[in-house]
């Protein structure tokens, strides 16, 4: 999967509408049902509606026998299906967060039917229904069976066997299913057998079952309406990964129960369907209404998890290349394609196979392709096998981007991606507390991806700047996770969703790097072809990785380790943090401790090329050394004229906090006068170059991750020429919007462009958002009109934003921005006097609690907390005063401790200014 996103978990405004369609439908009785079954808020509809609410849930065997749904007898008879909440039965196999090895999945037979159609008022959701036959060997004697299933509805489920062959051809009977119930809380499917089966024979699980597609839920099966050619149109798509193919159909879904599927997807015949492999074939099926429906069928897929099972179904065109005698796809709505917006990805991604099977000697073994670009799509992307998924703004070029950074975003992602389809799908870690085997490495291989295509690019340099810089800034010894879990830790599914976080690829980058770097290319290299080809199309853990490294060392002698790899890369794994290495300068001892976040005690540090500010800073930030020790180092900077070192030293001096703390107006005249003396230099650089030709950045990729922040420091510490700059770029924009501003300082120059100017820039701002189809724009304009100064158009905005008029702003909450803003944080304030219920109505209630965050950023005493309870009474339920409570004095210590940092920083600044 892609890089993670910061937005961490939410309920999305289409689940809470959803939920609000659902409750006003299912009556009395099932709110009955949802007072009963707390938490089971999403058991599928069809379950509530068709089957009724039986009076208590039956129990499993092992409980009293009167409590057993009622046995139905004859050839043909359907199973009981009941949901069991885990107060009503005894304690089993379904309570355990793994599945139980009584059967190994060999194949599945899945066919899906989604129900979208053209020219539709789509709904929050559609409908899908679905059949499985999963061709299972038995290990252990078993009269029940568990395997994963959540809110689908299960119409009928049979037992096939034992089979006679392994191809799953010829039974000799069927083995009665008498009852079929749902353990909702681990997300199992549990049948029980009438009778038993046996070790090594195969058996086939033949299941009917149907649910429901989300919009924008963006797991499982979801929808996007999106626009295009002028008209509304919508897609359905998948993601599975880690545990949302249980929510699409009944399956083994872990990591390490790999099978070969053979999938059938039913669509309108306007549409067109992808999967992991290529069309087999095409048919017509009927349905009861007599509409005719297209039966796309496609070949046999390797051995692979469920998670990387993949289908599309939609209206979009595609640009194609072969690379190596297989086909390669991007699919994308028909107006990006027509404006070629698709082309730079094709052209890169031929050869980023290509490269990567020359690296590890190992071909990429589907046969094609398929690439597509999606509206919208959390995850950012998915590596699926044959079928990768993207957002659309991470994989296309706009016409405007015309600097390497956009090309930069772009080649790192796919790199990442198709890095995957060696670490990830070929070999595939056994179980989730190893992902950082695959993530770890895909993200470390993108930079010697996109470094091998870009000679000049500075990939030590961005390896600091994108990654590691992230993660030491983070990863303390207290409050952080090893990158490798023990599997007995992990007790809900919940938890496996969190692992996608920067330790596992942002550490885990760092640690493959840290392995490369002590050993050399050649044996890390080698070590990983010999792992990749042992386990081809099977699973592997963390100690198998290590064995392979450890081979290549025993069979040289040009590098001798203090250790085995084992043993030094299981103290980086197993536990988190990393150390602080101290020299006392007059002994030579040297002392090795593990980083804790607010140390008391001083300490010196040794310290390194660029990495050497940074540690300063973040030591300082936890009292390992003075602030003054590190603001020394900042002396030297008006000789300094690498922007990627002013950008380390401008994010940890000009933080988020310093820029909106209104009591650092003592600060502020001296450090305006202490950083533009140093900053002037290599601000008119820089300033000469975007006024002169700004293309001749485009090779600087450096560049273009530190200018945003050179620009934006400039012009917020008042240097007229970056000021005067932001206006003439932006009113050149205005009057030529063809002359697009560079994208690496549009943000600053939309800001600044509305903070300088009046109502007539605003309202040429808001018709641009209007007007725009790409959600990364109009985000980006959205935060752009919260820069204003005048609190009329602030009010105003915020007024559009809960009506709905004359534009709806989409997902982005404006009034979190507004009161992000400087000067909008007073009048958000106000706003929320007359208009709190509109705005829980318009957002969810959720988001007064991030309001009242983001109101009391600057709070510093009890007093204030207070009046900030007392003010956000109304608006909130008992059970977030008491959290939002406990968050005010953790803010409220917070800046304390900032107002005395700030404190001493001032002093150092009247002493060097």
């Amino acid at each position: 999967m892609g890089p993670p996103s910061s937005s961490g978990f939410y309920v999305s405004r289409a689940v809470a509408l959803l939920l609000a369609v659902l409750a006003a439908a299912l009556l009395l009785a099932l709110a009955v049902l949802a007072a009963l079954y707390g938490r089971c808020a999403r058991v599928p509809p069809s379950e509530l509606l068709h089957r009724g609410v039986p009076d208590a849930a039956p129990s499993p065997p092992g409980a009293q026998e009167e409590l057993l749904p009622t046995r139905r007898t004859g050839p043909t008879r359907e199973p009981a299906v009941t949901a069991t909440p885990s107060s009503g039965r005894p304690p089993g196999p379904w309570d355990q967060l793994r599945l139980p090895p009584w059967l190994v999945p060999l194949h599945y037979e899945l066919e899906l039917w989604p129900r979208l159609r053209p020219n539709e008022s789509w709904a929050p959701m559609l409908t899908f229904s679905g059949r499985v036959n999963i061709t299972v060997r038995c290990t252990v004697a078993t009269a029940r069976l568990l395997l994963h299933s959540l809110f689908l509805d299960c119409e009928s489920a049979e037992v096939r066997g034992p089979l006679s062959s392994g191809t799953g051809d010829g039974a000799v009977g069927r083995v009665p299913v008498d009852s079929v119930w749902f353990a909702f809380d681990m997300q199992y499917m549990v049948l029980e057998l009438g009778g038993t089966l046996q070790p090594g024979s195969q058996y086939e699980l033949q299941l009917s079952f149907s649910g429901l597609v989300y919009q924008d839920l963006r797991e499982g099966l979801f929808f996007n309406v999106y626009t295009d050619q002028g008209e509304r149109r919508a897609l359905v798509v998948s993601q599975m990964e880690p545990t949302f193919a249980r929510s699409v159909f009944p399956c083994f879904d872990e990591p390490a129960l790999k099978a070969t599927f053979n999938i059938t997807i039913i669509h309108h015949p306007s549409y067109v369907a992808l999967s992991n492999m290529p069309k087999l074939g095409q048919s017509a099926r009927r349905d009861a209404n007599g509409s005719i429906w297209t039966v796309t069928t496609f070949s046999t897929t390797p051995h692979m998890p469920t998670y990387l099972v993949a289908l599309a179904i939609c209206d979009y065109a595609h640009v194609d290349q072969t690379e190596r005698g297989k086909e390669i796809r991007i699919w994308a709505r028909k107006d990006a394609i027509a404006n070629r917006n698709a082309d730079f990805a094709l052209n890169i991604t031929g050869p980023i196979f290509s490269f990567l099977e020359d690296l590890f000697n190992i071909s990429y073994p589907l046969p094609k392709t398929d690439i597509i670009a999606l509206p919208a799509f959390d995850n950012s992307a998915m590596e699926n096998w044959g079928l990768l998924i993207f957002d659309e703004s991470l994989l296309l070029m706009q016409p405007n981007d015309q600097v390497t950074d956009k090309k930069a975003v772009i080649s790192f992602i796919l790199s990442h991606e198709i890095g995957h389809q060696w670490f990830g799908n070929l070999v595939t870690m056994n179980w989730w507390n190893d992902i950082w085997l695959k993530e770890g490495f895909a993200s470390y291989f993108e930079f010697g991806v996109v470094s091998n295509f870009n000679p000049k690019f500075p990939r030590n340099e961005i390896f600091f700047s994108n990654i590691l810089r992230n993660v030491l800034s983070e990863d303390h010894a207290l409050v952080s996770r090893a990158v490798s879990l023990k599997v007995e830790n992990f007790k809900e599914t919940s938890e496996i969703n969190e692992l996608f976080d920067l330790f596992t690829y942002n550490k885990g980058a760092s640690l493959v790097r840290m392995l490369s770097s002590f050993l050399n290319e050649n044996f890390f290299i080698s070590a990983l072809k010999s792992y990749l080809k042992t386990f081809s199309y099977s699973n592997a853990e963390q100690d198998d990785l290590w064995r392979h490294f450890q081979m290549v060392i025993d069979d040289q002698n040009k590098i001798l380790l203090p250790a085995t790899v084992k043993s030094i890369m299981d103290s980086w794994t197993h536990q988190s943090g990393f150390p602080v290495i101290t020299l006392n300068v007059s002994t030579g001892a040297v002392k090795q401790e593990p980083f804790y976040l607010g140390k008391v005690k001083n300490e010196t540090l040794l310290t390194r090329k660029l990495q050497m500010i940074d540690d300063a800073f973040s030591l300082s930030k936890n009292n390992y050394i003075e602030i003054e020790t590190a603001l020394d180092l900042t002396k030297y900077l008006a000789e300094e004229d690498e922007i990627i070192v002013w950008y380390t030293v401008l994010v940890n001096l000009i933080t988020k906090d310093l820029v909106f703390d209104v009591n650092s107006y003592d600060m502020y005249p001296l450090l305006k006068k202490y950083l533009l003396k140093r900053l002037i230099s290599i601000w008119n650089m820089y300033s000469t170059l975007i006024r002169e030709n700004m293309a001749t950045l485009q090779d600087d990729y450096l560049a273009l991750v530190a200018l945003e922040k050179l620009f934006e420091t400039a012009c917020w510490l008042g240097l007229e020429d970056c000021l005067q700059l932001s206006r003439e770029l932006f009113k050149n924009w205005v009057h030529h919007p063809e002359n697009e501003i560079p994208s690496s300082i549009k943000s600053v120059i939309l800001c600044y462009g509305i903070a300088l100017g009046s109502e007539e820039e605003w309202d040429f701002l808001l018709n641009m958002y209007a007007n725009k189809t790409e959600e990364e724009e109009k985000i980006q304009l959205a935060y752009a009109m919260s820069c204003s100064k005048d609190p009329w158009i602030l009010n105003r905005y915020m007024e559009y934003a809960i009506t709905g008029s004359p534009f709806t702003f989409n997902e982005t909450n404006v009034i979190e921005v507004v009161a992000a803003s400087e000067v909008g944080r007073y009048i958000a304030k106000d706003f929320l006097v007359n208009n709190w219920q509109a705005v829980g109505e318009r957002y969810g209630t959720q988001s007064l609690v991030a309001l009242m965050y983001i109101i009391g950023r600057t709070i510093s005493t009890d007093l204030q907390i207070t009046e900030l309870q007392q003010f956000f009474g109304n608006m909130l339920e008992e059970h977030q005063r008491l959290t939002v409570h406990a968050k005010l004095q953790t803010i409220k210590n917070k800046n304390l401790e900032n107002r005395t940092r700030n404190a001493r920083m001032t002093a150092w600044l009247r002493r060097n200014t």
